[in-house]
């Protein structure tokens, strides 16, 4: 893709991943612009810092012959898209963010980050790492990360480029790796991967776009990783297979977690020192292992050495300064003594880890979930496993599923919500669901008491009500 002084356009350009892919292109020396709808979004104010100019309405007019390419959003169709629809007239190049993301890592040393859960954390943690070690790399994660001045992009040269991929319609098969790391895989994303294999056969597929001499980073702890690992063995023995895990042989074995003094600790058996991060769960502490594994191979890469005391030094500093990414263990606040978090777990597997973590960072509190189950296919597909999935939480509240645009509801899910809070309600008889987030306010406001951690979690809009709660709490000081 040929970025320097060209004209780019972004439809949908206050997306988590067009604003940051907005950022990329201008570090790259284009010149960028684009659109979204008039809604306010914490993206607003990154574009305005980085003074990309877009407009808040979408209109055949804004589309000019000047413009070299246009990248937009999946949320949008080009049949549909007044913007799409006059640049195919005016026969400017179209191409999906995606595809986009794709060529543009064609031009460096880059490296992709996937997975059913994890990917977002290690992104970020990677990203931190890589900073420390000042290495010449820039970094897109799919949140926004406080380490990143709270944008989804870290900018610090341009050698090494190391993404997010997402498995979703097989979107991370546009990218261009010499090094993935891969941290779950499990069954998700019902809708598009009906049965576990389809989407395994993804994750393979992805790790077969390695060329020789590249390196698969996975976690040896996961089942759907190590049967990667050796469908990947048999077909291509001139891939490099890293592990990293509890269960793994070598120098990235996770050989302790455990939380002192309010911090996650761990140690990795290559490496004669502890290691410590502020964001609880011992998913965390696998996340960091994996981000120190590509932070090692990028780093011995771009100096040709190994990694000296002063290299570790900065990473261990990296790890202690990390402070999370939106909505990934994110603190909101601490008002009227209650403790307010929210979490875009929506995976069983996600949700369970992310509690057992809070549980242990804050043992004597009670812990008050309130969970938004995201798409009824998932919900649908994995009602028994997200059922039984809150065992470190002392209270569980459900409300209504939050549907997709990219789904239609089918027969054998109607009545899904009142039948999903049955089955939690006889694994948790304390459980409560209200309809909307909202509705439960004013019953939630009495119910929180001091010493309570309340989290919202889910890809829905609940988070809304834990914002409120801080808020009323806040105000009531």
């Amino acid at each position: 893709m040929e970025i320097k002084g060209k004209r780019f356009y972004l439809v949908g350009i206050k997306g988590t991943g067009l604003s940051a892919f907005a950022e990329l292109l201008l570090n790259a020396g284009a010149y960028v612009a684009g659109s979204d709808v008039p809604e306010k979004f914490y993206t607003d104010q990154v574009l305005c810092s980085l003074g990309i100019k877009y407009n808040e309405t979408f209109s055949a007019g804004n589309i000019t012959d000047d413009i070299d390419c246009v990248v937009y959003s999946s949320a949008y169709d080009p049949a549909k898209n007044s913007e799409l629809a006059e640049a195919v007239r005016r026969h400017i190049p179209i191409i999906q963010y995606t595809d986009a993301l794709g060529e543009f890592s064609a031009s460096f040393d880059s490296s992709g980050i996937a997975g059913v859960h994890g990917k977002t954390t290690t992104t970020a943690l990677a990203g931190t790492v890589l900073k420390a070690l000042d290495a010449p790399a820039a970094v897109l994660a799919g949140s926004a990360v406080s380490n990143f001045g709270n944008r989804s992009t870290m900018v610090n040269g341009s050698r090494f480029f190391v993404a997010e991929t997402c498995e979703y319609k097989r979107h991370f098969m546009s990218f261009h790796p010499k090094r993935i790391i891969i941290t779950s895989i499990e069954p998700d994303h019902l809708d598009f991967y009906p049965t576990y294999q389809d989407i395994f056969n993804a994750f393979l597929d992805y790790a077969m776009l390695l060329p020789a001499g590249g390196t698969l980073i996975y976690c040896a702890d996961d089942a759907g990783c190590l049967e990667l690992r050796e469908k990947v063995a048999a077909l291509r023995s001139d891939i490099k297979l890293l592990p990293y895990g509890k269960n793994a042989d070598g120098r990235f074995r996770l050989t302790g977690s455990e939380v002192k003094n309010g911090r996650n600790c761990f140690s990795v058996s290559g490496f004669d020192r502890e290691f410590a991060i502020r964001i609880p769960g011992e998913h965390i502490a696998l996340d960091a292992v994996a981000a120190l594994a590509l932070a090692v191979s990028v780093t011995e890469d771009w100096k040709g050495t190994e990694l000296s005391a002063a290299d570790l030094d900065k990473i261990a500093s990296g790890f202690e300064s990390f402070r999370g990414s939106r909505r990934r263990s994110e603190i909101v606040g601490e008002a009227g003594g209650i403790l307010f978090m929210d979490d875009y777990g929506h995976h069983p597997t996600a949700i369970r880890l992310t509690l057992e973590g809070i549980r242990k960072f804050y043992p004597d509190r009670r812990i008050v979930v309130d969970f938004m189950s995201h798409t009824y296919s998932r919900t649908a597909g994995l009602l028994d496993d997200f059922a039984s999935s809150f065992d470190s939480a002392d209270v569980v509240i459900l409300n209504d599923i939050y549907s997709s645009a990219r789904e239609k509801k089918e027969d054998s899910w109607k009545d899904l919500d009142e039948r999903f809070f049955e089955k939690v309600r006889k694994n948790y008889p304390g459980a409560m669901y209200f309809h909307r987030p909202m509705d439960g306010f004013d019953a939630l406001r009495e119910f929180l008491r001091p010493g309570d951690v309340f989290i919202t979690m889910g890809a829905g809009d609940n988070w809304t009500v834990g914002r409120k709660l801080f808020e009323y709490f806040e105000a009531e000081k």
